[in-house]
């Protein structure tokens, strides 16, 4: 059957929100991950064990049905280990060829943690897979079916050659624990994550049929502002290549296609921070070109195309929301309104720690004096027991 664009983004979309389901505060994730594929390009996450970066890329693999391939890289891990070993038959005959049944040149979605401490000889090949799509090693020569791959690492690296290689991720995540007023959400979602099925709602079919259509995107009415967008990041500091401008442009089609249209708008420009290489450039960056994401939408990405754009507006909206949930359901019972009090408690502070008092939005103030007059009447019930 003839695959629709309507039909393949239909099929994404509900595959992001199966794959999705139950990861607090990884949705974006999520979402990029789907990006990058349309996209042709990689990923890359920086952020502290234990945040769930390889379960969200597990997750869209399995709600895909794509061959997935997952390694946690180590200073000693053998070439072999990622790409396959040596074929010894045809090695006696004095070919080299590799044996790649089961290992990252047969995979359509791979994860590859802790990718900076792989060896010169695995990122060199890596290269090839990454920019070309192509496995060489030895006589072997084989083209990789690779839609994206997701490497992921504690932080960037400072080294020259390390730094060239992490610039073929064009995509850039930097993920936090999660805060602590959604600890019990994250819990709760934990406990139910294994007891997730997957119904594979779209196939590698549906992204690779968005991919092949990425170049044929009109990006003519937003070009003049993709070049805007460029001279004001790189005029406030931030290092943009010839080259990541022009992939730039991918993410931008790509943003489009996933929101069911051929000629790309003002509101996909968001996917241009991601393509920001640090978290500090990030933040400038959504500052700097806030006028230009006034359009911003997505119905495929909502999540990644709200983060991009507003930022610290986007945080403060769900903390504002996630608040609702906690001050206006008190519990009755005596014995819950411990918890309740640490709900209020942990929402207080992560208000404090990501906003200043003369730059907190309204919205967000008004509910840290609300959350702060609860915590000073219970404070006052237990100075009185005492």
């Amino acid at each position: 059957m003839t695959k629709t664009v309507e039909g393949s983004v239909a099929a994404i979309r509900t595959a992001i929100a199966e794959a999705s389901k139950n990861l607090i505060e990884r949705e974006t994730l999520v979402e990029l991950v789907a990006l990058a594929a349309v996209a042709g390009e990689h990923v890359l996450i920086i952020g502290a064990p234990g945040t769930a970066k390889s379960e969200a890329v597990r997750r869209i693999a399995r709600a895909t049905g794509g061959a997935y391939f997952e390694y946690l890289l180590g200073r000693f891990t053998e070439p072999s280990e990622i790409f396959g070993p040596v074929d010894l038959r045809k090695l006696r005959e004095g070919v080299v060829e590799t044996e790649t049944f089961g290992m990252l040149p047969e995979a359509e979605i791979a994860f590859l943690d802790e990718i900076f401490l792989g060896s010169t000889a695995i990122l060199n090949t890596l290269l090839g897979i990454l920019n070309e799509r192509i496995f060489r090693r030895g006589h072997t020569r084989i083209e990789v079916p690779l839609r994206v791959c997701v490497g992921a690492s504690n932080a960037l690296p400072h080294d020259d050659a390390l730094a060239a290689f992490a610039d073929r991720f064009l995509v850039r995540l930097f993920v936090e624990p999660i805060a602590d007023p959604l600890l019990e959400n994250l819990l709760e979602g934990g406990w139910d994550l294994a007891k997730k099925d997957f119904s594979h709602a779209a196939e590698m079919g549906d992204f690779d049929h968005l991919a092949e259509l990425v170049g044929a995107v009109d990006l003519a009415a937003v070009r003049p502002r993709i070049a805007q967008a460029v001279r004001i990041l790189r005029g406030i500091g931030v290092n943009i290549s010839d080259r990541r401008a022009v992939r730039m442009q991918r993410l931008i089609a790509a943003a489009a296609l996933l929101d069911g249209r051929l000629t790309a708008a003002p509101a996909d420009l968001w996917t241009l921070v991601y393509a920001v290489p640090t978290a500090e450039q990030q933040s400038l960056a959504r500052d700097a070109l806030h006028e230009l994401f006034a359009e911003t939408s997505s119905r495929t990405l909502p999540f990644a195309a709200e983060d991009a754009s507003l930022g610290a507006l986007a945080r403060a909206g769900r903390l504002v929301a996630f608040a609702g949930e906690i001050l206006e359901n008190r519990p009755m019972d005596a014995a819950a309104q411990e918890g309740w009090r640490l709900k209020v408690e942990g929402l207080a502070r992560e208000i404090d720690a990501g906003f200043n008092p003369e730059t907190m939005p309204p919205e967000l103030a008004a509910v840290r004096e609300q959350a702060a007059a609860i915590l000073g009447a219970e404070q006052e019930k237990d100075d009185a027991a005492v």
